[in-house]
Order: structure tokens, then sequence, then C-alpha cells
């Protein structure tokens, strides 16, 4: 092999590698930056990824148009007697909190139960929690996809009436940031004031 030969052999190698090390690092930089806000424990997840769903004023959306600025994510259903609305009180009391510092968080419910919440259930729903919040609802399809992208667990449970019955799901509130996605999740038990410490942190390290 001649030397020119193996010099460009060499070259393209050389491209390719530092190629990889810039991919490798780009994609490690949002954890890098976010990570003395979360504890390193949650950014980077394969958590979250494209819908189409519908909101509670009947107008078709993706997930693009509804995330396009920090959100917190949760996903329940407007019959629930008991989880849902305390995060969905807790994750509003949130967006106040945060809205005192000048910082914008959006609300957002999906509903593991499309086929009861309505359109005029869910805008009643949001109507009742927050006034930024949007609540987004589809087929039973659209709905399974958004939220097994979410890994969001739930179940019907079984019941002799086929309008009155509960639903097991997993009740974590998810934290996207636009462009770099999942960031952090909080559960239940986690303080409004927590979370919006939490939540500001990566937003002014973002």
């Amino acid at each position: 092999m001649s030397v020119t030969k193996f010099t460009s052999i060499a070259g393209a190698a050389l491209i390719v590698v530092l190629g990889g090390t810039f991919l490798i690092t780009q994609m490690m930089a949002p954890a890098k930056r976010f990570e003395a806000c979360v504890g390193g424990g949650a950014v980077g997840g394969a958590i979250g990824g494209p819908f189409a769903l519908v909101d509670h004023l009947g107008q078709n959306v993706s997930d693009a148009e509804v995330l396009d600025q920090p959100a917190l994510v949760y996903f329940g259903y407007t019959f629930c007697p008991d989880v849902c609305p305390m995060d969905v009180a807790r994750n509003s009391a949130t967006v106040e909190i945060l809205a005192e510092s000048g910082l914008q968080v959006k609300p957002v419910f999906i509903t593991i139960d499309p086929e009861r919440d309505s359109l005029d259930y869910l805008a009643a729903f949001v109507a009742n929690n927050h006034p930024n919040m949007v609540g987004l609802t589809g087929t039973a399809e659209q709905v399974a996809k958004a939220a097994r992208s979410y890994k969001v667990y739930y179940r019907k449970q079984p019941s002799d009436d086929p309008d009155y019955y509960l639903m097991d799901h997993s009740n974590f509130t998810y934290l996207m940031m636009p462009e770099t996605g999942f960031v952090d999740f909080f559960r239940s038990d986690t303080s409004p004031q927590k979370v919006a410490d939490r939540v500001a942190c990566v937003i002014k390290a973002g």
C-alpha cells in the first residue's frame, strides 16, 4: 500500500473517530448540563416520543406543538377519585410557583381513559385546574402509543357497570424540555416547591 493511500485511509478513519466522539459528546451534553439539577439519574432515559392526539379544544396536535416549552406531562383520567386530582393540583401549584419567578412551564394532562373522557369532560377538567393546562385525548390506539413511549402502565379494572370503573395506572410526572426531551420525573409525594426548585434549576441550566 502506498504512503499516500495509507495516509488517506488513516485520515478518513480519524475523521470518523472524531465525528463519533463529537456525536457522543453532543448526546451526553444535556445529561452533563442538567445532572446537578436532577442528581444525575434521570436525563437521557428513553422516555417520550412523537404522538398525534386531540387537545381539549378539539384540535389535532402533535408532540412538537404541545411540548414547545418546558412542560410537566402527566397521564391520568378525569374520573380518578384520588391520586390524579392530587398530582394534577400539585403540578398546577408548581406552575404557579415558577410563574412568580418569571418561568413559564406548561402543565399537560393526557387521559388514559379516552372511552369516558370526552372533550367536554376534558375541557371541564382543564378549566378546573389551570388556565394554561393542555388536556389531550385520542383514539384508544393513539393514547396507547403515547403511553408506551412514556413507559406508562395502565389497565381498566373489571366492573359490572360499563360506565363506572377505575383505572390502575402509574402516576409519574415527567419534565420535558424542547429539543432535549425527557429530563426528570417526579413522584406523587414530591411537594410543589421541591418540583419547582428542580424545574427552575433545569430551565436555568438550559
